[in-house]
């Protein structure tokens, strides 16, 4: 969107916060009441700033329970400030100036996304929406499929809009999205029928035979990467990193210069490759060693946590067995309240006084102002 005259370009400023939030809130009496005493923007779950000539967004950390926000028709240029706001579902940026997506790594949450009429040539950097259901790119610079398939990645995602691209423009345009998105229900705000999703399957089929295969190998190769990270974790916690190996003792002598010289020598190589064995050896030990130590402290942890657990239920058991018994006791007392007898009734039998409220006098006469 272009800058709408000789108007300013503006910034998110406290003031264009308050006045949003109070425009949009309630208006009868709570809303009356919620503006007099301030309103949180703690509490605020969709916000509205369209139209605003924005140049930047800032300032809108406080708004860490958002769930919509409005940002579109402005002259945004960059997608920023929204680090905060990881309970965003909706986010409307379009009718803008920005050129390349970025600074959504925190919206997890974020199910529609619509960049509409901006200035972007490139789908990536949306790796992190992974509940991403719809996605409006429509009317922008992107050229080439090759960014259908990063789109691949989004489970969820069933509405698509490309139409405006050049990309659009292309013979193939629908056939190809309808083949490596097969999950897509809606393309540019039309329905895609089994028999176009067939047909395009068909058509691509050999190609994404080859994409998925490559697929898998990635993932696998993901999930491998991800074992021996998780791996080295638990080596960390129980202090015996890179033990179980070579690793230690290749370190210590990576650098050393005069090592490597005298490994030349006639019987120093054999003698070394011997210290190597017997070094590794023993750090294999100290590997076993501490992840059976490690174990132990986990089952001391666990037993230890039980055992809280199990004081802290039988304390509330007491808590409550003792709430009952002085109700049970002390709530006899309604009895000694009851009103005066009238003339001519006989009067009550006299009872022998609790020993509770006998023992309740020497209080009340002590707090008892004097004569």
């Amino acid at each position: 969107m272009s800058r709408l005259g000789d108007v300013e370009p503006r910034v998110i400023d406290d003031h264009m916060l308050k006045q949003a939030v109070g425009e949009q809130g309630p208006q009868e009496e709570a809303g009356q009441l919620a503006k007099q005493e301030g309103v949180l923007f703690k509490d605020v779950l969709s916000l509205q700033l369209d139209f605003q000539n924005i140049l930047r967004i800032d300032n809108l950390w406080p708004f860490e329970n958002l769930r919509k926000l409005q940002l579109d028709n402005n002259v945004i240029e960059k997608i920023e400030g929204l680090e905060r706001l990881t309970r965003l579902v909706w986010l409307d940026l379009s009718f803008n100036n920005i050129e390349a997506i970025e600074g959504l790594d925190s919206l997890e949450n974020l199910e529609d996304l619509s960049l509409f009429n901006n200035r972007i040539s490139k789908v990536d950097s949306l790796d992190a929406l992974v509940r991403l259901q719809v996605l409006s790119l429509g009317n922008n610079r992107i050229a080439n499929l090759t960014n259908v398939i990063y789109l691949r990645r989004f489970k969820d995602l069933r509405t698509l809009s490309l139409a405006g691209n050049p990309v659009a423009e292309q013979d193939d345009y629908k056939m190809f999205v309808c083949a490596y998105l097969p999950d897509l229900v809606y393309l540019d705000f039309r329905r895609i029928d089994d028999h176009t999703k067939e047909l395009a399957e068909a058509k691509h089929q050999y190609s994404l035979d080859e994409l998925k295969h490559r697929e898998n190998l990635l993932q696998a190769q993901q999930e491998d990467e991800q074992a021996r990270r998780e791996e080295l974790e638990e080596h960390k916690a129980a202090f015996v990193e890179n033990l179980n190996g070579p690793f230690l003792f290749e370190s210590m002598y990576a650098e050393d210069v005069e090592g490597s010289k005298l490994a030349c020598l006639p019987g120093v190589g054999e003698l070394l490759e011997t210290y190597r064995d017997k070094f590794v050896i023993i750090c294999l030990n100290l590997f076993e060693c501490g992840l059976k130590q490690q174990e132990k402290r986990k089952a001391e942890l666990d037993t230890f946590s039980q055992c809280v657990q199990e004081a802290i239920q039988e304390n509330q058991e007491q808590g409550r067995q003792r709430i009952t018994k002085f109700e049970e006791t002390h709530l006899l007392v309604g009895p000694a309240l009851l009103p005066f007898p009238t003339l001519g009734a006989h009067p009550p039998p006299l009872t022998t006084p609790d020993p509770w409220l006998l023992s309740l006098f020497p209080a009340i006469a002590a707090i008892m102002p004097g004569p």
